[in-house]
Formats: structure tokens, sequence, C-alpha cells
């Protein structure tokens, strides 16, 4: 049976957990096509953590190992994601911005006045950067091999310089991690839509914005028995932090 479209305008749609996707569970769950009809901006892998997913403006793109994109093809399998529609967000700008964690603090400002510490966020920010720092990875089958030990053999870092683009950010709340990283999570397209990948270091001249104020989460398991082979409680906080870093 396919999927529906989703009426929600604020629901969050992840496959799978990221505490299954750091200890080895990168096998097919659904496909770009079925996640594409449960939002129109995220972020995420692809099968067998092949590439960085950027989504944005209702497509699905693939960074790869050397942080060149393509849109990705429908049928391609996703592991583990994040989407959501971005209609009637809430838009500002920002002026520049020195590194990664100023622009977390800034749109942890801007989530507090709403509120919303304790809510799900996505955001868009269209900007102009003097750098961004960025990975990705090639693709590695295997089954209960860390994320951390995948990234070890195949993880790319790169850098872009003086580069227009957009950064795709999702937010979950500190009680919600090990389902999705605490905190923010960045990717990054060009606006040529040619380059991208998983941010862990930037500098922004300045900055659009949309951000979007999330309160309900729809979560698609994996439906093999291989799945429940995992002791999911087991993931290592520390190795995800150290995987969304970039390290």
């Amino acid at each position: 049976m396919g999927l529906t479209n989703c009426n929600s305008e604020t629901k969050m749609f992840q496959v799978s957990t990221l505490q299954a996707l750091a200890l080895g569970y990168s096998r097919q769950v659904i496909s770009v096509e079925q996640l594409m009809l449960r939002g129109d901006t995220g972020l995420g892998t692809f099968e067998d953590v092949g590439g960085e997913m950027i989504v944005l403006g209702g497509h699905c793109y693939c960074a790869d190992e050397r942080g060149l994109v393509t849109e990705a093809k429908p049928d391609t399998g996703v592991p583990f994601a994040s989407v959501a529609f971005m209609k009637n967000a809430r838009e500002f700008e920002l002026g520049p911005i020195a590194d990664i964690e100023a622009l977390k603090q800034e749109l942890d400002l801007k989530i507090e006045e709403d509120f919303g510490l304790n809510s799900m966020h996505m955001a868009c920010i269209d900007g102009l950067f003097e750098s961004v720092n960025a990975r990705s990875e090639t693709a590695f089958r295997s089954q209960h091999v860390s994320l951390k030990d995948v990234l070890r053999k195949t993880q790319k870092d790169y850098r872009f310089s003086q580069i227009a683009g957009s950064l795709v950010c999702v937010y979950y709340p500190d009680y919600m991690d090990g389902i999705n990283a605490a905190g923010w999570h960045l990717h990054f397209i060009s606006d040529d839509r040619l380059h991208g990948g998983h941010v862990f270091e930037l500098r922004m001249k300045k900055g659009s914005v949309k951000l979007k104020k999330i309160s309900q989460i729809e979560i698609r398991l994996p439906n093999e028995p291989a799945f429940d082979t995992y002791s999911l409680k087991n993931a290592s906080g520390d190795e995800i932090k150290q995987v969304e870093q970039g390290h």
C-alpha cells in the first residue's frame, strides 16, 4: 500500500530513528517518492548511507562524497530522514554569523520567543556564505556496523567559499535525543543545486530565514525482522554527537 498525502501542515514525518542509523541500520524503509508525499523540506540520508540528503522546494537532492549534488531518483531507498511542509512559516532576516554555534544560538533565541524549546522546528535559510565546511560519504553496505565506523571508511570533508545557497535546519528538543539528534542539524545546498552536504562549520554574511514550529510527529519504523535485532537503547550519545559534528 502506498503512502497518501499528509494534510497536516504542522507534522514532522520521520523515517526510522537516529539510534537505529547510529547502530548500523541503513536499509531502505521507504522510497524517495514516498518520502516526498510527506514534506517539501528536510534532510536525511540514503540507503547504505549513500550520501547526504537535502529536501528543498519539493525536490530531494543527494550530495555525494565530493560534495557534488544530483537529484535523487524516486525509487532510491531512504533509511533515515525528517521532512515537513513549510507553508505559513515565520520569516525574518539575519546579519553576519561568525560560526555554526552562533547560528544555532540565534535560531534558539527565535524559537524561545515562540515558547518553542520543547517543540520541533524546521528552518530554511537562503544566504550568502563566506565559507561552508561540510561532509558526505559513499554507500557502504553493512549490517550491525556502527555509523561511526562506516563514516570512518567513507566520509570525505570539503569546504565551499564565497557561495550562495540554502541551509535546511532541523531542531529536535533534548528529550527526543536518540529519536533524532537533540538541537539543530544542518545540511547545505548551493543555489545552482550543484554542491552541498552535512554542515559542521560555516561563516554567513546574511540570510533570509523561514522557521516553522512543529507540534506533531509521525515515525515510520522499519517493517522487517532484522530491525528487531538492534538494541536501540545501546546507541552511544557521545558517538552520535561526534558524527553530528563531523568528527
